[in-house]
């Protein structure tokens, strides 16, 4: 059991550092952590510039230990306020695009 918990403490202590690099990289970063079944918890990063990205936990408890060791400001939900946050490119649109009418993916 005392490996299950140093195991958990390095990975969120992991997490954190690639939270603060995104967020030094981005000016500053807000998340939201999602559930995602067997996988584990998704944390959603969104930079105060717009760039976004995630990262996966195993658990929930792990992903909220490497936010707060990141100094992270979480939201319970992904509100329209962070939404509107997230800035996209023609990639992310493409992509979209291409799920969205049962097509292949671009790029």
């Amino acid at each position: 059991m005392a490996d299950t918990t140093k195991q958990a403490a390095r990975t969120a202590a992991k997490l954190a550092k690639q939270i603060r690099a995104f967020a030094a990289e981005h000016g500053g970063a807000r998340g939201q952590l999602s559930h995602v079944g067997q996988a584990g918890t998704r944390i959603v990063l969104v930079g105060e510039d717009g760039g976004w990205g995630d990262l996966v936990a195993p658990d929930g408890e792990t992903a909220r230990d490497a936010a707060e060791r990141a100094g992270l400001a979480l939201r319970e939900s992904f509100d329209g306020e962070l939404a509107a946050k997230v800035r996209t490119g023609p990639y992310e649109w493409s992509r979209m695009a291409g799920i969205q009418i049962g097509g292949g993916t671009a790029g």
